[in-house]
């Protein structure tokens, strides 16, 4: 009976230390309040390696956080930014697509908000010198202008987010290591706008990657989008999988862990 209370606890204090939860994190820019999401890893390492998601353009979602566990499972600290915050989130599509404008055409702002949740991550955690941001969509935008920004990150990786960037700004040398998930049939990312960042990164000498998946359009790593390809946003499960496996694979070559 004894020996059976014991494997009972051995096995519940196995699965508490196996599970992390997400934790909601208030933090501000000024006076605006943002409303952010931490995690931990399952099990922790001297490296402290952290991932800051960036959620797409209706804000902080389920694939948003159902990202940030899984990256937990695998050993890293993750923090969800709030890039709008209190009284600016989007009621529809919209609206976000207003709002998501806004910080599209004044990108210092974006990249202010982006470090703003770098520190969060820091706070949680994670080694300064031992990051990677991602984003979806809109945050896959704001990934791109973590390494634009020049903020302290070892990389950045773009999952069917907007890859262009105002023409009259500078073109400056690019540090952080680029990886862009890319729908091959994505109809909101012109021809013209990817020409021109893959010329910005050979411009910039940028260590880049840019892969296409078949029969995906935008949002394709996003079960919410319904499977609907005809109307330019749909999930595709395949993509979505191998898409997770290519930024497996950016992680391990990028932070240490």
């Amino acid at each position: 009976m004894k020996n059976l209370k014991f494997l009972i606890w051995g096995a519940l204090f196995i699965a508490i230390q196996s599970f992390a939860q997400l934790k909601p994190v208030q933090y501000k820019d000024g006076n605006q309040i943002l409303n952010g999401f931490e995690i931990s890893p399952v099990k922790k390492n001297s490296q402290k390696p952290g991932i800051l998601i960036l959620p797409a353009w209706r804000g902080i979602d389920k694939l948003s956080k159902d990202t940030a566990e899984s990256l937990s499972k695998l050993g890293y600290y993750a923090f969800i930014a709030d890039i709008y915050g209190e009284g600016n989130y989007p009621k529809d599509n919209g609206e976000a697509g207003k709002i998501a404008g806004f910080y599209k055409k004044n990108f210092e702002a974006y990249q202010k908000r982006i470090s703003l949740a770098l520190e969060q991550l820091i706070a949680a955690g994670a080694h300064p010198d031992n990051i990677v941001v991602i984003g979806y969509c809109f945050g896959g935008t704001g990934a791109l202008e973590a390494a634009r920004g020049h903020l302290n990150v070892k990389g950045v990786v773009s999952f069917h987010g907007g890859l262009g960037k105002d023409v009259l700004r500078p073109t400056e040398p690019i540090t952080a290591k680029i990886l862009v998930c890319h729908g091959a049939d994505d109809p909101y990312e012109p021809i013209e706008e990817i020409t021109s960042f893959q010329k910005e990164m050979r411009d910039t000498k940028a260590d880049w990657q840019m892969i296409y998946y078949a029969n995906a359009v935008h949002s394709f790593t996003n079960p919410e989008s319904g499977t609907d390809n005809s109307k330019g946003a749909a999930y595709n499960e395949l993509a979505a999988k191998r898409s997770f496996e290519h930024l497996k694979i950016f992680l391990n070559e990028v932070l240490k862990k």
